[in-house]
């Protein structure tokens, strides 16, 4: 009777069905899994490295179109959903992302949730006169505006928190490559600025600073003036050494690259007379002592040449008339008058006369 039953076709039938629907929903469920697997765990294919710049309050919808982009998503409705189970779709985190090998879309996403973004370097030079130049060139590789930062800068309040006012903020920055966030706010750079200045000092120059009677201020603001008279190195110390004799003698400074900024004449290669009448406080041939503050932000040799000057009887210095970079020092006025004539012919026979 069993067997009778067993054998029945239409029973047989039956079971043939089954077994292809089994095999069936088992080919399904497989590729299915497969292609889960393949577009949520295994490395998405694009051109590395990618850099992925996620802005102040974006959107989910925001993200995925960068990312789509740059081709990290290539299904955006499997992208919404593992971000809804990832909790990401409402926590999205601003910054700059940098992706140097292939990255699943797994990954990916909990690298864009952790916020583990990958830091941009902000680096300036010495010489920059204004704060808007220098606003401009901070936040070159930043998501903040220069305006935000130029704004702070001549913040009478905030300055004043920083132990600065506008003319003397430039000696806050000291000239080097500094790491931070792309998203970091305006008030938070200037405040890394403000530690990394700290930290500059604390490093003994400020017990330097305290032996030769000048603050951190006006020591920036005499490397400052240093920083415009030499590039070479060696030769700072000595014209900061004459420049200190002057101060303690009450003779006035009498530096050239004050008169320029005071004038404004950037491109002048020499002094004119008309150019030292001008009524600033920082012609220092019209005002004894420092100038209000720096004329330039210096670089590290300069405020290290002011806070290891050479000890020398010098007063004067003029220009080498062979154009090397280098000067000549003079003790006396008369020594002075002919190293400076030798100079203004040379400049003469080039015919430059401004």
């Amino acid at each position: 009777m069993l067997f009778s039953i067993l054998e029945n076709p239409y029973n047989m039938k039956l079971k043939y069905w089954m077994w292809t629907f089994l095999a069936l929903l088992f080919a399904i469920l497989a590729f299915t899994g497969y292609l889960f697997y393949k577009h949520v765990f295994r490395p998405v294919d694009t051109s590395y490295p990618v850099t992925v710049y996620i802005p102040t309050g974006a959107t989910i919808e925001g993200v995925c179109d960068t990312l789509s982009r740059y081709g990290l998503v290539k299904h955006p409705k499997l992208f919404y959903w593992l971000a809804d189970r990832k909790n990401y779709s409402h926590k999205v985190k601003p910054g700059r992302y940098v992706f140097t090998k292939p990255v699943s879309l797994n990954n990916l996403i909990n690298i864009l949730r952790s916020g583990n973004q990958s830091p941009v370097q902000v680096r300036f030079n010495s010489g920059i006169r204004s704060i808007e130049r220098l606003a401009v060139v901070l936040t070159h590789n930043l998501e903040t505006d220069a305006t935000e930062v130029e704004t702070l800068l001549k913040d009478r309040a905030f300055l004043k928190k920083l132990g600065f006012d506008k003319t003397t903020v430039l000696a806050m920055f000291i000239p080097n490559t500094y790491q931070v966030y792309w998203n970091i706010s305006a008030e938070n750079l200037l405040l890394r600025m403000k530690r990394e200045y700290d930290r500059f000092w604390q490093a003994g120059r400020d017990e330097k600073a305290r032996k030769i009677g000048l603050s951190r201020i006006q020591v920036s603001t005499l490397a400052s003036i240093v920083c415009k008279e030499t590039l070479k190195n060696d030769e700072k110390p000595v014209i900061a050494g004459v420049y200190l004799n002057r101060l303690k003698i009450g003779m006035p400074l009498q530096a050239d690259p004050t008169v320029i900024y005071a004038n404004q004449a950037w491109s002048a290669k020499r002094v004119t007379s008309r150019m030292l009448q001008v009524d600033s406080p920082y012609n220092t041939y019209k005002h004894k002592g420092l100038p209000p503050g720096p004329i330039c932000i210096p670089d590290m040799a300069s405020i290290d040449a002011v806070l290891n000057y050479q000890k020398h009887n010098f007063l004067y210095f003029c220009a080498r008339e062979d154009f090397s970079g280098y000067h000549n020092f003079a003790n006396t006025l008369s020594q002075h008058l002919k190293n400076a004539r030798r100079y203004q012919r040379a400049l003469n026979r080039l015919r430059i006369y401004k």
